[in-house]
């Protein structure tokens, strides 16, 4: 059914919303002010045509925006764009009663993404099935297909092919894949995912292929292959190489923005802890001023952080724990030593974490975060405790998408202390 709608706000995930008869309708693509024709199905509306464009539309860069899901609002201007991206973390702490100021969104994208997952599938071709790879359409399993990302660096422009490459030689178990692609200093580190164990020869056939496609090194399932080089990544003055499928943040400059914030919060402290530390991009560079306990609860990330830590000339003590953090957060006793506290957690947050903070005296607390909502629980829990919430920032490292990292920076007064001044 066809209908005429005003589009009044943006939703969360990027959604122009009108507000129908039956309660708000869902339009992708659509923009405030605008008046559309979609045609509605319960809360969602497929846009068909704009008969009052915003000032705000701009072209969008990309052939494929509009099916593949990994983008959302490249039919916006800058300001519309950086706008709601910060709304989206001011509506969380509003939703959570949460009072504090909100910095501006930080442009983190630079070059673009240094690691992509690709998911390749079997699809008819001539004669025979053909690997297919790319991302998923918006709300659904469909698999759209893509030559080139513009969102990824420059050396990721042959990703999609690698991605297709790979498939076509592990296509005979006719498995879904996931294809995960890093860009490194050493070169693509690829890790695949799906496939399950490989037989001596096709882990002969793969090593021979990642020389013909000059990977860094491939791995299936964080098992290695063959690594030819070493994939190597800098974090502050070290040089780090991440284990195979390995967590990294999705941009360098979305890194670097999040460790600075990070690093100015924590401020003049002696020792830190860094939880959820994953391979160090918060702890190497909080070394070069602090004695620094990273805990993290993958094992082989923590040999990453300790081999560069261990080859880094000029960095202050860091210790490492290998801890499930979810299961054994850092208790009171274990908190009291330190002067600052930085965790990093998944999107479900750190429930369990911060409610052991929340009764700590630990000075200063700084949550990074990729999922407003689980940030906002755990930020009340710490005000519940005492702290005070300073000031969030949101940093735009996954640009075009519905996704928003963001630090937060909690302090609580000690007895007889002053109130410590940010900055």
């Amino acid at each position: 059914m066809t209908e005429r709608l005003l589009i009044t706000r943006l939703g969360q995930r990027g959604d122009g919303v009108a507000d129908g008869p039956g309660g708000p309708v869902f339009v992708a693509g659509a923009l405030p002010g605008e008046t559309v024709e979609a045609e509605v199905e319960g809360e969602r509306g497929r846009l068909v045509a704009v008969e009052t464009p915003s000032p705000s539309r701009v072209a969008p860069f990309c052939p494929h925006y509009g099916r593949c899901g990994g983008c959302v609002m490249q039919h916006a201007d800058p300001a519309t764009y950086a706008a709601w991206k910060r709304e989206g973390v001011v509506a969380a702490l509003r939703h959570a009663r949460l009072d504090a100021p909100v910095e501006p969104l930080v442009a983190a994208h630079g070059e673009g993404r240094r690691r992509a997952t690709f998911h390749v599938r079997r699809a008819p071709g001539e004669g025979r099935p053909v690997a297919i790879a790319g991302f998923m359409a918006a709300r659904s399993h469909e698999v759209v297909p893509l030559d080139a990302c513009p969102l990824l660096v420059p050396a990721l422009a042959d990703a999609p092919a690698l991605a297709r490459a790979l498939g076509e030689a592990l296509g005979g178990a006719g498995k879904p894949l996931d294809v995960q692609l890093t860009a490194t200093a050493g070169g693509i580190d690829v890790d695949v995912r799906g496939h399950g164990p490989a037989s001596p020869s096709q882990r002969r056939s793969l090593a021979l292929l990642a020389e013909r496609l000059d990977l860094a090194r491939l791995s299936l399932h964080g098992d290695v292959v063959v690594e030819r080089r070493p994939p190597l990544v800098t974090m502050g003055k070290a040089i780090v190489a991440p284990p195979p499928g390995g967590f990294l943040q999705a941009t360098a400059q979305g890194e670097e923005a999040l460790a600075r914030l990070v690093v100015e919060a924590v401020g003049k402290a002696k020792i830190v802890a860094d939880l959820f530390a994953g391979v160090g991009p918060f702890a190497l560079r909080l070394a070069e001023r602090a004695s620094v306990h990273a805990v993290e609860s993958d094992g082989a990330a923590m040999l990453a952080l300790d081999r560069a830590a261990r080859q880094t000339p000029g960095l202050k003590p860091i210790g490492v724990e290998t801890r499930d953090l979810f299961r054994r957060p850092l208790l009171g006793p274990e908190l009291a030593r330190f002067d600052a506290v930085a965790f990093d957690p998944p999107r479900a947050g750190a429930e369990a974490q911060a409610r052991q903070l929340a009764g700590s005296a630990v000075p200063v607390v700084v949550a990074v975060s990729c999922n407003a909502a689980s940030f906002a629980r755990d930020a009340a829990l710490l005000v519940a405790g005492g702290y005070t919430l300073a000031r969030v920032t949101p940093v735009d490292q996954f640009w075009q998408s519905a996704h928003v990292e963001l630090v937060g920076v909690f302090e609580k007064k000690r007895p007889g202390q002053r109130r410590r001044t940010l900055g």
